[in-house]
């Protein structure tokens, strides 16, 4: 058996508002540089994006493909000094990708207006083709954006997706964001069989969002029996991973199957654990009022409401107080507690459930790029920054190996003592974070001389500061 990170849930230069730098060979190369085994396509409803996919990417006879060699000659065989690829990496060392969309279903049921992003997975070309066909026979312009705006009910689009590929798997996206998920507080459901009808049992997973860990869908009882995913929905190269699935692979055995497989857990294949952006974090953790500066915690929502006191608006009620809402159980019966990771090599805490041993342990991250932004104190796009993530992930290995297993004196060598520091601070939860809100995202401190550790990921509170 063996690890395969993998990040299935990005995007194209097709959708708005993504880097014109995604193109297939960047996001290969991006995805080595972080470690990432395992890519999304991303987009492959856009019939432009399918046609490079089609060119660039061929089929490798397991459900994933590869980029042709004709591709990567084509994008790496002049750049060796360009500081984007800094090193370019040997053809077989780029990952293989998956054929991962995203759709934005936007449709009236029972009286309101729903939105849901979801993810569609499918094994092949043939598949994806296919239902792109059906999908524009049925009205839905998938020239529009990469990630299309359609009509289709959540329960139209399982039933088409289905029909063509029973073998595909559909997952609702960031399931919790207030504006566009099947949990949303605004556009979402209270639960999956309300959103996917007769196709709920057919949804093996959901995708927490960069706002929401494992242990708050802990919380939720449909859940259980289903999987908790965690991708980076990465809009440019720099986003890759900064939330990922570890896939626990026998040798020789990666392929759509293996993973289809570990998502059901119905074979040898499993999820070993994910990997988690802080949620506070994540741009819709608390409630709040962006334009107002308001900000409030379930604790302080339920005592004041949900109406802005500056403007007399609704607040945007956050994922952590929509956690509390459907909730069937409380934090103290989840039972959060520290585990020792199955790989000996990984040194960042890792946590897990008492009360349910079963579910995949899942660790906390701060992207590479943020340690060393505040360890040198300049901004994340400074050249500043940019040469030594390059350095370190040329030097001591790839993104992942630096955060999760690098020794620290080999950090410290290419990089100063101070981000090997940051490290190390970060795989103990050694910080604090300003909790993000109503489209802001929250803010890591690593170096405040107060924090005594992140004492407890399920709690509203998780840091606890002197």
């Amino acid at each position: 058996m063996s690890d395969v990170i993998a990040d299935l849930q990005i995007h194209s230069r097709f959708s708005r508002a993504v880097s014109k730098a995604m193109t297939l060979p960047n996001i290969a190369t991006w995805a080595h540089r972080k470690g990432i085994g395992v890519v999304a396509t991303g987009d492959w409803t856009h019939p432009i994006w399918f046609r490079e996919i089609e060119r660039d990417l061929e089929e490798v006879g397991n459900g994933l493909l590869h980029l042709r060699q004709s591709a990567y000659e084509a994008a790496f065989s002049e750049q060796e000094g360009n500081v984007f690829t800094h090193r370019v990496p040997a053809h077989a060392e780029l990952p293989l990708f998956l054929l991962a969309t995203e759709v934005s279903c936007i449709y009236s049921q029972g009286g309101r207006v729903r939105r849901v992003h979801t993810l569609i997975w499918v094994p092949s070309l043939d598949s994806a083709r296919k239902i792109g066909q059906e999908m524009t026979k049925r009205g839905c312009n998938l020239m529009s954006d990469g990630r299309p705006i359609v009509g289709l009910t959540s329960v139209q689009i399982a039933e088409l997706v289905f029909s063509i590929e029973p073998r595909a798997l559909i997952i609702p996206a960031h399931a919790w964001t207030p504006w566009f998920s099947v949990y949303g507080s605004l556009g979402g459901f209270d639960s999956i069989e309300e959103a996917f009808g007769q196709f709920s049992g057919q949804i093996y997973a959901i995708e927490t969002g960069l706002s929401s860990n494992p242990v708050m869908n802990w919380r939720i009882k449909e859940l259980d029996n289903r999987a908790i995913l965690s991708f980076s929905d990465a809009h440019s190269g720099p986003k890759l991973g900064r939330e990922a699935t570890v896939f626990d692979i026998p040798q020789g055995r990666l392929g759509y199957d293996a993973i289809y497989e570990a998502i059901r857990g119905t074979g040898e294949s499993s999820i070993s654990y994910t990997v988690e952006f802080y949620p506070e974090e994540g741009k819709y953790h608390y409630t709040g009022h962006r334009t107002c500066q308001i900000r409030q915690s379930p604790e302080e929502t339920r005592e004041k409401g949900t109406t802005c006191p500056v403007c007399g608006k609704t607040l945007t009620v956050g994922v952590m107080h929509r956690v509390d809402d459907l909730a069937g159980r409380s934090d103290d019966e989840v039972g959060l507690v520290d585990v020792t990771p199955k790989d000996a090599m990984l040194k960042a805490k890792m946590m897990g459930s008492v009360t349910f041993p079963k579910r995949p342990p899942f660790l906390m991250v701060v992207p590479l790029l943020e340690i060393i932004s505040e360890a040198i104190g300049s901004p994340v796009t400074s050249p500043k920054v940019q040469m030594p993530y390059m350095r370190i992930t040329n030097e001591v290995g790839s993104e992942f190996f630096t955060l999760l297993r690098a020794e620290l004196p080999a950090i410290a060598k290419v990089a100063g003592e101070r981000v090997a520091e940051g490290i190390a601070r970060v795989r103990s939860g050694r910080l604090s974070i300003d909790p993000g809100y109503d489209g802001v995202f929250g803010v890591v401190k690593i170096w405040d001389t107060n924090v005594q550790g992140v004492a407890d990921t399920g709690k509203e509170q998780l840091s606890l500061l002197s």
